[in-house]
């Protein structure tokens, strides 16, 4: 989802509005829907999505079948047009094949002994070929849907079979990696070993080539009629799940992550025919076991997503498109020659439209598209799994075709303005309504769809003032015309301005300021052992003892010594993310005047001189305002008043309670005195000597009044200075006599 604030610009202007929006405060806001992300995020029906954000009506897209299998895995077609589709379920003890005749109603074919098929071929004569899986066998279906076994390949899977021109069936098994041929004279032989654990994808190329994809080391191999093998990519996944052929070029889809283990691609030898009986046995040796998938779909856990490769004529090979998280099943051309993807687990069907460009065609109801067919007349033909339905794709395009956008979240109350289509109608229609609510759910308790009259000057939206729109946008053609096209929506709004908030107050310790690098304030340590300069916490974090800090660069949290000085600092915030402006104010606890100190104030934090005020309790209002960010009837504030606090400049009295003498010494009895602050503490000096520290009588400094006791040789000259919590000092001095 794209927001921003102000107004749309050229492409050309672009720098300009960047510089502009770091400086210029707008209200209103642009839901900016252009990306191919953004129309993804919201509910396309009958639409294609290209990967730079255009809007276009799909291809024509029909259900022809629903099943009563899970999945569906192959599919052929007679020369009448007859389209056979089979599939299955890892339980059961046998594979149904269906039949869909031009004009006719789809019915149940054959049923063949075994849990699945993966693959169908019809011949020359119409006879129709199935391969079944576990313990992997071929039949041949007669006319009246009898199977009949052809090959027995002693092994575990077979995963595809394509006809050459020649008539002869070439089968592509696992786990053993063998790809076996079948004659037209029904004679079975073992083709070519390709050293891999699974071929999993047959095709012929232009020259009579097989072409096969494999699957751990993610291979597409070349072979010649005589079974001479060539690598011709070894792609960066572990299976090529499907081959295809087009004006010489080779496309494959490569899945998942390749294990650790596979390095390379071992050698791919051709081997020496064996024979086999057409039911019989090859007499070869077999390849070292190898783990094997399981039977049915591609697991949704497959990781690595997928890949589409073109190997050009010359053999150089590129990729066109990748997916993280799709899983490519089939490869089929629409009549433009643009390859097109099925794919799963959402069910998507790409069309790749070149190396930079890509369509998100259409999106199957079940969630894999598993098997493609090119059939008659530029239509295509899809199955699918989870459910094993099967659709007609194209050749025309859907008549109409709609988009309902995620929901918008202004965050609070806003107005809606005129929504923007930039659109190209090719002799169609748009149509553009609007919704609004207040809940986060568009089903329950929303105003009515509302139809947006648009012009070239945009539409008003009539939705009601709320939280949360949604748009519809349906596209039309002519009954011949092409689609019409979008590349972006826009729809401006302003949410209602709401007061910014401030959220706490600290008073920081008395005697301090914040202070720039470049201050030529007083840095020197205090006779009353202040450090020169702090380091507070956080707002809203502060400690009993804010810790010292000499080296760390001065900011609003760190502050340094300044005789008088008392900082304020706050924290505030704007839900509509205005820009604040803060006024600082101070009375007496008892006052009702306030006093301005600062207005129109940026920085959160700000340091006043207390010496100009008499001693007392005072309180501090900050007041935000969001003024900068908005016009000035529109503008609001709100205020914070601090806890009270201590102005207190005025030094401790010393009172001097008694001198007594007690034999060669003299006992100094006097009593420290604060009105506003509780006395830090208290030193001598003898005979002008160093300062030491003097506990009072009770040995705590608990309270604005404290008695203390000094004993010392009579005669000598006595100096007592005492500290209160503020840095105020007192200095009395006296002869001990």
């Amino acid at each position: 989802m794209n927001i921003h604030s102000g107004l749309r610009f050229p492409a050309g202007m672009l720098s300009l509005a960047l510089a502009a929006s770091l400086c210029l405060a707008v209200d209103t806001h642009i839901w900016e829907q252009s990306d191919q992300s953004d129309f993804t995020r919201g509910t396309p029906k009958h639409l294609s999505i290209r990967s730079d954000g255009h809007l276009t009506l799909a291809p024509a897209f029909k259900e022809l079948d629903s099943t009563t299998v899970p999945y569906l895995w192959a599919m052929a077609q007679d020369s009448k047009g007859t389209l056979y589709y089979a599939g299955g379920a890892p339980t059961g003890a046998t594979a149904r094949i269906f039949a869909l005749a031009p004009g006719g109603k789809a019915r149940s074919f054959a049923d063949v002994p075994g849990l699945e098929i993966h693959a169908l071929a019809v011949d020359a004569q119409d006879r129709l070929y199935a391969a079944v899986l576990p313990d992997a066998k071929v039949y041949r279906i007669d006319k009246a849907g009898k199977p009949q076994l052809l090959f027995d390949v002693k092994c575990k899977y077979i995963w595809a079979m394509v006809f050459d021109r020649s008539g002869n069936l070439f089968i592509g098994t696992g786990d053993s990696g063998v790809i076996y041929e079948i004659t037209p004279d029904g004679k079975g032989r073992e083709f070519a070993h390709t050293a891999e654990a699974h071929v999993r994808s047959l095709t012929i190329d232009a020259a009579g080539n097989v072409i096969a994809g494999t699957e751990p080391s993610g291979l597409v191999l070349r072979i010649s009629p005589e079974g001479q093998s060539f690598v011709l990519f070894q792609t960066g996944k572990r299976e090529v799940t499907a081959v295809a052929e087009r004006e010489g070029a080779i496309y494959a889809t490569g899945v998942g992550t390749k294990p650790a283990t596979v390095t390379g691609p071992a050698p791919v030898l051709p081997s020496t025919p064996a024979a086999v009986s057409a039911t019989g046995t090859p007499r070869i040796g077999t390849a070292p076991p190898a783990p094997a998938p399981p039977v049915g779909s591609l697991s949704a856990a497959v990781t690595g997503g997928s890949e589409l490769y073109r190997i050009q004529k010359d053999g150089f090979p590129e990729r066109l498109w990748e997916s993280s998280s799709d899983i490519a099943y089939a490869i089929a051309f629409d009549s433009a020659g643009h390859p097109l993807v099925g794919t799963g687990n959402k069910g998507i069907i790409y069309r790749i439209d070149s190396d930079q460009l890509s369509t998100q065609l259409l999106n199957a109801p079940p969630t894999q598209v598993t098997a493609f067919l090119e059939g008659r007349n530029g239509v295509l033909y899809a199955a699918t799994g989870n459910v094993g339905n099967v659709y007609s794709i194209g050749p025309g395009l859907e008549s109409t075709g709609a988009l309902e956008s995620e929901v918008l979240d202004a965050n609070t109350f806003a107005y809606w303005g005129k929504a923007h289509i930039t659109s190209t109608a090719n002799g169609g229609s748009l149509t553009l309504e609007a919704r609004s609510g207040n809940l986060n759910n568009p089903q329950h308790d929303w105003s009515a769809w509302s139809r947006v009259g648009l012009s070239d000057l945009g539409g008003q939206i009539e939705a009601p003032a709320a939280r949360f729109l949604q748009y519809r946008l349906t596209l039309s053609r002519s009954s011949s015309g092409p689609s019409p096209e979008v590349s972006v929506v826009d729809i401006p709004y302003l949410p209602k301005n709401v007061a910014p908030k401030v959220r706490h107050i600290e008073m920081g310790p008395f005697n301090y300021r914040e202070a720039p690098a470049s201050s030529s304030l007083e840095r020197t340590v205090m006779p009353s052992g202040s450090p020169a300069t702090i380091s507070l916490p956080a707002i809203g974090q502060r400690k009993s003892a804010p810790a010292t800090s000499s080296a760390e660069p001065i900011s609003a949290a760190t502050l340094q010594y300044s005789k008088g000085f008392i900082t304020a600092r706050w924290s505030a915030s704007d839900s509509d993310g205005d820009s604040l402006i803060f006024k600082v104010e101070i009375k007496g606890s008892h006052e009702t005047r306030w006093r301005l100190l600062k207005d129109k104030l940026q920085d959160r934090y700000y340091a006043f001189d207390s010496s100009s005020f008499a001693d007392g309790e005072y309180v501090i209002r900050v007041t935000a305002s969001d003024a900068p960010g908005n016009a000035a009837d529109n503008a609001l504030s709100s205020s914070l008043i601090s806890d009270p606090f201590i102005i207190d400049n005025t030094p401790p009295e010393i009172a001097v309670r008694s001198i007594t003498k007690e034999g060669p010494h003299c006992v100094l009895a006097f009593t420290a005195k604060d009105a506003l602050s509780w006395i830090d503490k208290a030193e001598y000096s003898v005979n002008g000597g160093e300062w030491r520290l003097l506990l009072p009588v009770n040995k705590l400094t608990d309270s604005r009044i404290l008695d203390y006791r000094l004993e010392a040789d009579a005669g000598q000259l006595i100096a007592i200075r005492v500290f209160d919590e503020d840095d105020n000092v007192s200095v009395k001095q006296m002869s001990l006599q």
